[in-house]
């Protein structure tokens, strides 16, 4: 068992190596495609001024890219303040609630946004399902997938309770529902949309898939340290 247990490590460690290069390698390409329209919003954005930076998609993306290393700093100063005062999974935690924040604001911020007749325009509600998913098109798609795609991530391996794909659905789906009546109400020239809403929810739970090795372990460690205490006892 313990030479099955040893041959089976490095392809273990062979394909985590393969999938962070492969990440890596994502996130590049990514940012190669995109780099001309982030540039264009860059001198704005470092002249720290509003118009052409904090209200265009641009300007939001490449500020939430720059920001990344102060988010990565603050999840290591929570680290080491919860190690010293003996929290167990420090690490986890706070990268969990950096990530929940620093990747879910950005959308909401997006969301958000006026269109070109805010206060004017009348409120406009969708509420059949599936009928905006054609207008969408693929970028749209995409876009809303993300929306709650951090929270639906992180938020099962920071929060015990939210550790199940139901709870977080209807998690994606409650803040989407309150992210749309948002819209509606503060007639921001943008069509509140069922779609909207199941595809944010859809996001989330696809998110969620996604990070299921680690906020499963997470969930079920209460249980069995509580099963060891009362064996002990």
């Amino acid at each position: 068992m313990d030479s099955n247990a040893t041959l089976s490590a490095p392809p273990r460690r062979t394909r985590s190596i393969v999938s962070l290069g492969l990440a890596v390698l994502g996130v590049a390409g990514a940012l190669f495609v995109v780099r001309g329209p982030l540039m264009m919003s860059a001198p704005r954005c470092m002249a720290g001024r509003w118009h052409g930076c904090f209200d265009t998609f641009n300007g939001v993306v490449l500020m939430t890219l720059v920001a990344l290393p102060l988010a990565m700093l603050v999840a290591w100063a929570l680290t080491r303040l919860r190690r010293a005062a003996g929290v167990t999974s420090a690490w986890r935690k706070s990268l969990a609630e950096v990530g929940m924040v620093h990747g879910t604001v950005p959308f909401l911020w997006l969301t958000m946004m006026p269109g070109a007749a805010p206060g004017i325009a009348p409120a406009r509600v969708s509420l059949v399902p599936l009928r905006d998913l054609v207008t969408m098109g693929p970028l749209g798609i995409v876009g809303n997938l993300l929306v709650f795609a951090s929270l639906g991530f992180f938020a099962p391996m920071r929060f015990a309770a939210l550790a199940s794909v139901p709870r977080i659905l209807a998690l994606g789906a409650g803040c989407s529902v309150l992210v749309e009546t948002a819209q509606y109400v503060l007639r921001l020239d943008r069509v509140s949309s069922v779609d909207d809403v199941l595809v944010n929810a859809a996001g989330a739970v696809l998110a969620a898939l996604a990070s299921r090795r680690w906020w499963r372990t997470s969930a079920q460690t209460p249980p069995d340290h509580t099963s060891a205490i009362r064996s002990a006892a």
